[in-house]
């Protein structure tokens, strides 16, 4: 009786076909996962022996070829914050005043939803800026635009608008969790901006009482 001759992913496919005829029981999905897992690594080994290095080169192939998927990953990431953060809008569909959304703020800040009270409080900054004249009223304007605007009307408030900024971006395109200090900070920021005003008020009605008047009270 002649011999067959037949190699090994000959007869591990000729296996395969075999367990899948109708008269054999079908695999759970356990079972089909393992089996595929199995599968994979068959195949894994079978090209490891016949590729020139062997394993050594197959798993150097393999490394770097993660290492590109995490730094495309990343890049994408990186990438997909920057035009969110440049691109939409930092207000929402719902038109509050300044004191609405430091309000908002502080009761999100109060349960601990740090994200929420980063957004609301960065426009609460953008409407005070807007209702004290600082700046335009402009749609659509972005939180990176408002550091950008805000920093050249008020030029000792540079730094802190565009780390709030950055934090605001961070929460709401970035995907990554509020927390108090970026809050506070942006919490501060308003403080000092209200501050200014509230100075500035002061020293405009000063100036514009005239000397030798007694103020009427």
């Amino acid at each position: 009786m002649p011999t067959i001759d037949i190699d090994g992913d000959a007869a591990h496919d000729a296996a395969q076909r075999e367990l899948q005829k109708p008269i054999y029981p079908k695999p759970s999905l356990t079972e089909q996962l393992i089996e595929w897992l199995n599968d994979l690594i068959y195949r894994l080994a079978s090209a490891g022996s016949k590729f020139p290095g062997g394993w050594f080169t197959l798993s150097v192939l393999l490394i770097l070829v993660v290492i590109a998927i995490v730094v495309a990953i990343r890049i994408a990431r990186r990438t997909m914050r920057t035009n969110r953060g440049t691109s939409y809008a930092l207000f929402g569909e719902h038109e509050l005043s300044a004191a609405e959304h430091r309000s908002a703020a502080e009761q999100a800040a109060a349960e601990g939803n740090w994200a929420a009270a980063i957004r609301h409080r960065l426009r609460a900054v953008a409407r005070h800026l807007e209702d004290t004249g600082v700046l335009d009223a402009i749609p659509g304007r972005t939180a990176t635009e408002l550091a950008r605007d805000g920093g050249k009307a008020l030029p000792p408030f540079t730094a802190e608008l565009a780390r709030a900024a950055d934090a605001f971006n961070d929460v709401t395109y970035g995907d990554r969790p509020g927390t108090e200090s970026a809050y506070r900070m942006i919490a501060d920021l308003d403080d000092h901006l209200r501050s200014r005003t509230t100075s500035s008020d002061e020293a405009a009605a000063a100036t514009a009482t005239p000397a030798g008047w007694a103020e009427v009270r």
